[in-house]
């Protein structure tokens, strides 16, 4: 299968997903150099620092699923030996089924033929994609992605990280959205509102603004005829 459709579900939480992945490396940056370690068996995950055991960022994972680029398959974590003890990948699943999405009901599914040169690239670009359809599906997150056995594990992490907020997605979006290629911005906005539950208002018919606002303040984004975005400005609550 060439796993378009979860790029798709991917693409359409990508501007979400990119602030919550952003918050999540600002709090283990946080820790200076670090390590992680992960018992999935106890439910635990820990970012802890390498010159200061006692700084720690503890985190409750749901493991998705093992990319294994030798049987050049994924495997959700539903369909494997221990299985999903948390019931994220049954939602996945469930979702997959309603929508007739055969990537997300079948247990392993084989990579397609053409994955490039570079399939160690390849399966990392497949985890990103993974990861951003649960986000999507869910509304969980941040994730994390690691090399694991020979394969690379994905997971969704409850991590202790702060709920994002307009004031904070208007100071971190100018630097976000240089590295970000957006499929469809305007969806990728209405999906960051919705995600986040903040209320969205579009401004015309043409869909040329769109205003987003929470308790900390609102962010209007401007879009061009090709629906890009061409501007951001906010306005923060008790400023």
């Amino acid at each position: 299968m060439t796993f378009e459709t979860l790029r798709a579900l991917a693409d359409r939480a990508a501007l979400f997903t990119a602030l919550r992945q952003d918050q999540l490396r600002s709090a283990t940056e946080a820790l200076g150099e670090h390590r992680w370690d992960v018992d999935l068996a106890a439910g635990g995950f820990t970012f802890t620092s390498t010159e200061h055991a006692d700084r720690t960022l503890a985190a409750t994972p749901h493991l998705l699923a093992s990319i294994a680029p030798g049987p050049r398959s994924l495997i959700w974590s539903w369909a494997l030996p221990q299985g999903d003890r948390s019931g994220i990948t049954e939602k996945l699943r469930a979702y997959g089924a309603e929508h007739g999405i055969a990537e997300l009901t079948e247990g392993e599914v084989a990579f397609p033929e053409d994955t490039g040169d570079d399939i160690g690239q390849w399966v990392d670009d497949l985890a990103h994609a993974v990861a951003g359809a649960a986000v999507e599906i869910t509304g969980r997150s941040p994730y994390y992605s690691a090399p694991a056995g020979g394969a690379r594990a994905v997971l969704l992490l409850d991590a202790p990280i702060e709920p994002l907020t307009v004031a904070a997605a208007v100071t971190a979006l100018p630097r976000i959205l240089t590295g970000l290629d957006l499929a469809d911005p305007r969806a990728s906005v209405w999906d960051l509102g919705r995600l986040a539950g903040w209320q969205l208002q579009w401004g015309d018919e043409s869909f040329s603004t769109a205003t987003l606002s929470d308790a900390t303040g609102s962010a209007r984004f401007r879009f061009d005829e090709y629906a890009r975005i061409t501007g951001i400005d906010g306005s923060l609550a008790g400023a």
